[in-house]
């Protein structure tokens, strides 16, 4: 087994894992990717100092764990799994190092990418590594995008393009994150976030010694499947997150309100495992942007897909954002996701007051928005 560094630094600082689940104490992240020295930088990054050698890659695995306020973080770089020459032999002891070090199992994969040097060829290393630890391993990778060695005007929306790149961030559920101007608040958050999404599961990996040694991960919980998965959308303070906290019966989940990306919440109901997939309000965002959300609420929906669009709307008359709303959500999703979507109204009083059932009763653009979803409310 290779040998391993092992620190455990204390961060002076102010970030937490704010989106981490309440039950995790620590979260353990395995950096990928076809540059030792943008790795190493990200470590060194997210503790504060230098812990690796950018100059220098070993020829082992490296492990260091840092403190934030409660919770730990345990960070596992690896030589470089991509090089175009590595034996499978050297690959399969790289492998069974990380398994190693990130027991019982990393929750987290970083893929930090350099841009101009990501080759199809590296794509396709990439994802093999990734499928040999699991076919689930893309649920629990994010992509950090380094900045390219000599900036260009628009090189982020070209790099975006870059086919190798753009097929790899779809893999991983479009969670991508562009290295230059990050804030360390910013990644630690995408990182928790990316755990949260798989329900705080980590992958279970079991290393077989017998004539072919190889190994085999799997993914390791406690919960059942999601069984159902439902996506909630509606404008910019309709009620979304409250209403993910009244169906799943939990009182504490993160909210998009102020987020624009989509955020999958958990849980069982009536001895049912339900997704919920919170969709941030797309009116208004970029076509591009729209489409990247879009897709990867449907995601999040995989393998399955999306049950139900379940249209959260407050009582009340619609404004131009609800209709603006509800016409780009047609516009992305298709017009058939009609079909498949019913409204749920918020409401501060009674929902069964007189003037609550009246003014859904009688307001005619309320009443053309459930003719069309069938009637469902």
């Amino acid at each position: 087994m290779a040998a391993a560094s092992d620190y455990l630094l204390h961060l002076k600082r102010n970030e937490s894992f704010e989106f981490l689940p309440p039950y995790m104490s620590e979260l353990r992240v395995v950096l990928l990717g076809n540059s030792w020295s943008e790795r190493s930088s990200v470590v060194n990054f997210i503790l504060g100092k230098t812990v690796f050698n950018t100059k220098e890659e070993p020829d082992c695995c490296q492990r260091v764990r840092g403190q934030l306020k409660e919770k730990q973080i345990v960070l596992i770089n690896t030589p470089d799994l991509l090089h175009y020459n590595i034996s499978e032999h050297k690959l399969t002891k790289h492998m069974k190092s990380v398994v190693s070090l990130s027991d019982p199992g990393p929750h987290v994969f970083l893929l930090v990418l350099q841009p101009e040097d990501f080759t199809e060829e590296h794509k396709l290393k990439l994802c093999r590594v990734l499928k040999l630890f699991s076919d689930q391993s893309f649920d629990h990778s994010l992509v950090l995008i380094s900045t390219p060695r000599e900036e260009q005007p628009g090189f982020m929306e070209n790099y975006r393009q870059h086919p190798p790149l753009k097929d790899m961030i779809r893999r991983c559920r479009y969670r991508y994150l562009w290295q230059k101007n990050l804030e360390l608040s910013e990644l630690l958050t995408r990182l928790g976030q990316t755990a949260k999404e798989n329900n705080g599961d980590h992958l279970s990996c079991d290393v077989f010694e017998d004539e072919d040694p190889g190994l085999t991960m799997t993914l390791k919980s406690e919960h059942m499947k999601p069984a159902l998965n439902l996506v909630l959308c509606g404008r910019r303070g309709a009620g979304k997150t409250s209403a993910a906290k009244a169906i799943l019966g939990q009182t504490e989940l993160h909210s998009v309100s102020n987020s624009s990306e989509c955020v999958k919440h958990q849980g069982e109901v009536r001895g049912r495992q339900v997704s919920l997939v919170e969709l941030p309000a797309l009116y208004g965002k970029p076509q591009e942007e729209v489409m990247e959300e879009s897709f990867r609420c449907i995601s999040l929906c995989d393998p399955e897909g999306v049950h139900a669009f379940i249209q959260v709307l407050p009582v009340g008359p619609l404004t131009d954002d609800d209709k603006k709303e509800l016409e780009t959500i047609q516009n992305s999703f298709s017009s058939p996701v009609n079909d498949f979507t019913m409204i749920l109204f918020t409401v501060e009083s009674d929902p069964a007051a007189p003037a609550v059932v009246d003014f859904i009763r009688k307001s005619r653009d309320i009443q053309e928005l459930l003719q069309s979803c069938g009637g469902r409310s």
